[in-house]
């Protein structure tokens, strides 16, 4: 339940003096866990994708049946297929060559096939896109397609390993991104656990959850102003012991890089901009840094009247009564 309006005073907007160590030490941080966690994450993901791409070789009978019926049946295949060719391709590269629809393309890399789509266009764009895969194929991870002979289970082990080797490679930033918001979320859960704080769990569907205080929840979603469908999606939100302190809604962010986090600067302001237009003085929205964050990103943040916490200083919440 949003709390009324109090003020509240700023973290490390106000504080330009120590951005530059903040920096420092957020990257850091990241830098030690990087080196200790995310060899272990990647291969995680790499044997678990390994399982799945064996079970669009065995749907395609290894490859030697590419038929538009086979992707309609199995539309999650599309991402193995495109990086068991020579080179592998990119979906932009895919899209142009078999010269289809991004619409259909982007819907089977979710393992989906579109809704709305006419089914002559769809089965007419699919051929297409088994003609690309078909003539690509690297017949030097399928041996089997050139002697005709059934690969073993050795030999299938070996050829799913390589492709999913592949995609893990051009899918690594995201890996490590998933595994390492996973890891910042457990920390600050660890936090607010030890202050006293309890987890609640609402509805996936529930907007503006209201909460006792000394709580928090993962993943709530929010209404605003901008029409009865307009919501923003947070990732945490904290109601201080204090029943007279002001809901607090905490976005995790990590970047991998300064590139990164800038590319996203605009979107982050605007999410703080849209969220200040609803609530005003009445909740605190703040965010959660860990990563690579520059002095660039931090300004732009700052400038907007958006506020962060330090993942490596996360003490910082109790000036928002946590």
């Amino acid at each position: 339940m949003l709390r009324n309006a109090l003020k509240t005073e700023r973290i490390n907007a106000d504080k330009p003096h120590l951005w530059k160590a903040d920096v420092a030490a957020s990257v850091d941080q990241f830098n030690r866990w990087f080196m200790q966690f995310a060899p272990e994450a990647f291969r995680k993901t790499r044997v678990t994708t390994t399982e799945h791409v064996k079970a669009a070789l065995l749907a395609t009978d290894d490859l030697r049946q590419l038929t538009p019926d086979m992707l309609k049946a199995h539309p999650d295949a599309l991402p193995t297929l495109r990086m068991a060719t020579a080179p592998p391709l990119a979906v932009d590269r895919l899209i142009g060559l078999a010269n289809v629809s991004k619409n259909l393309v982007g819907r089977m890399e979710e393992g989906k096939l579109p809704t709305k789509m006419n089914d002559s266009d769809r089965d007419t764009e699919l051929t297409a896109i088994t003609r690309v895969v078909i003539q690509l194929l690297d017949r030097d991870i399928f041996p089997w397609l050139e002697s005709a002979k059934t690969p073993g289970e050795h030999e299938r082990t070996r050829a799913a390993t390589i492709v999913a080797d592949r995609l893990c490679r051009a899918g690594s930033d995201v890996i490590v991104r998933g595994a390492r918001k996973r890891h910042q979320f457990s920390v600050i859960a660890v936090y607010l656990e030890s202050r006293g704080y309890r987890q609640v769990v609402h509805p996936l569907d529930q907007q503006l959850p209201r909460n006792d205080p000394g709580t928090y929840t993962l993943g709530v979603r929010v209404p605003l102003v901008m029409g009865r469908e307009s919501v923003m999606a947070a990732d945490m939100l904290i109601e201080p012991h204090d029943p007279n302190a002001r809901t607090i809604l905490l976005d995790v962010r990590c970047a991998l890089s300064f590139a990164a986090a800038n590319r996203h600067s605009a979107s982050d302001a605007l999410k703080f901009r849209e969220f200040h237009w609803t609530y005003h003085d009445h909740a605190t929205f703040a965010v959660m840094l860990g990563g690579y964050f520059d002095p660039g990103y931090l300004g732009t943040q700052a400038a907007e009247g958006s506020d962060w916490i330090w993942q490596h200083r996360l003490e910082d919440l109790a000036t928002l009564g946590v």
